[in-house]
């Protein structure tokens, strides 16, 4: 018999919990506790496409924690989608709300599909059947799901809408990144971006890195790498390389990335953009993470950066735009390499951050500024980093067990608190 010994994402997830684990001396009790997940649900959604025909999805909803406060995490449609990938997701946000202390545990949602095969109608059906199916497990005080992976407000808003006709009144907490018109917050779209550049200005700050003079990359080009891409330009780093699905973009001359995002909105997404802006396409989306650089954010999807990779990357600072893409065997590379990382449950939490700030804004029924919201979102951003870097100075560790002791040292000390109901 042939055992398959491949590690999973989520056993991926689990090593970075042993690992903090272990240097806290956590007891047997305190594990239990808090590492796994509490629920998983797997639905099978029955819906009707526009051809009459019935067609069924595969969806899951992760809770791993609420001890903090209601599970918090995205819903994601993806064909790739697995419960293995949603748990991990999951137990990455339990700890990136504890590290940037906002009062959430963990969550994480997913369907099997690709929605641009849908109809705007059957991507609608697909949506709010969701939060149907799973409406016994949502609400503003025990799960507040958000977009992630090909999920937008406008989805958001028909599962806003979905819930407060099954509970019949208006309860815009349930849900996160809505539409402006219906409770969602100033400053939600650039958010995350905003997270990964606030941790990278204190990173080159505490390394003596002058952004003015440093040559950055970025891998993604959605959201979160796009606006990280602007952000980094907006300080003075020369972006030398961007990447999406279609490929990486590069020029060491630095290239125009407002441009790259106004080609990219109207063509939806960057094939051809070496025929209108200097720069050399390769076809490989991977070939931007090993461009010389000083500062790497790679803000595609998860492992992207291999044991092969990490050997070749010459940046000194990498910021994880994404969740969990890194490998842990290049991620002991890096270790090793002594490459300054920024972990994905520090860098990457501004979009949860916002999250709170729109749930409590929905809670009052009073709203900000963006102006307030960014103000806000700095401070959260800005206490993290120190907080965790504070951590890896004291137990001489690196940044991501560094922000891992200190998620679960705030999650096990609710825990305690709570007690256990018997």
């Amino acid at each position: 018999m042939t055992v398959n010994m491949t590690k999973t994402v989520f056993d991926h997830a689990m090593e970075q919990f042993d690992t903090a684990a272990r240097l806290m001396n956590l007891n047997q009790n305190q594990i239990a506790m808090v590492k796994e997940p509490r629920r998983a649900t797997e639905v099978n959604l029955p819906v009707q496409m526009d051809n009459g025909t019935i067609k069924l999805f595969k969806a899951f909803r992760v809770q791993h924690s609420i001890i903090r406060g209601p599970a918090k995490g995205g819903i994601r449609y993806h064909p790739g989608v697995t419960l293995d990938e949603v748990k991990a997701l999951a137990f990455w946000m339990t700890y990136k709300c504890a590290v940037v202390d906002v009062p959430f545990g963990g969550g994480k949602g997913g369907i099997i599909v690709d929605p641009s095969e849908l109809s705007i109608s059957e991507l609608e059906r697909l949506s709010r059947r969701y939060f149907a199916e799973l409406s016994d497990l949502f609400g503003p005080d025990r799960d507040v799901p958000a977009p992630d992976v090909n999920t937008n407000p406008m989805i958001m808003g028909w599962m806003m809408d979905t819930f407060s006709m099954h509970e019949k009144k208006y309860l815009p907490a349930v849900i996160t990144g809505k539409p402006i018109e219906i409770g969602g917050s100033q400053g939600r779209t650039q958010a995350t971006a905003l997270g990964v550049i606030y941790t990278i200005r204190q990173a080159a700050q505490h390394l003596k890195i002058d952004l003015t003079k440093s040559r950055s990359a970025v891998q993604g080009f959605g959201n979160v790498g796009s606006f990280s891409a602007f952000f980094l330009h907006h300080d003075g780093s020369k972006v030398v390389g961007i990447a999406d699905v279609h490929g990486s973009y590069l020029n060491p001359e630095g290239l125009d990335i407002p441009a790259a995002m106004r080609y990219s909105g109207a063509n939806n997404g960057l094939k051809g953009f070496e025929k209108t802006s200097p720069c050399t396409h390769n076809p490989d989306a991977n070939a931007v993470l090993t461009v010389e650089c000083d500062i790497l954010v790679p803000a595609a999807l998860e492992e992207v950066i291999t044991p092969e990779i990490a050997q070749r990357i010459s940046a000194k600072i990498i910021a994880e735009g994404a969740n969990g893409p890194t490998t842990a065997e290049a991620d002991n590379i890096l270790a090793e390499r002594g490459v300054f990382m920024i972990p994905d449950i520090l860098c990457n939490s501004g979009g949860v951050t916002v999250s709170y700030l729109e749930w409590v804004q929905n809670r009052m029924g009073y709203y900000w500024s963006d102006e307030r919201v960014i103000e806000d979102l700095k401070r959260f951003m800005t206490k993290a980093f120190n907080d965790v870097l504070g951590m890896s100075l004291t137990h001489k560790v690196n940044m991501r067990v560094a922000a891992f002791m200190l998620g679960i040292q705030r999650v096990t000390r609710a825990a305690e608190i709570r007690g256990l109901y018997a």
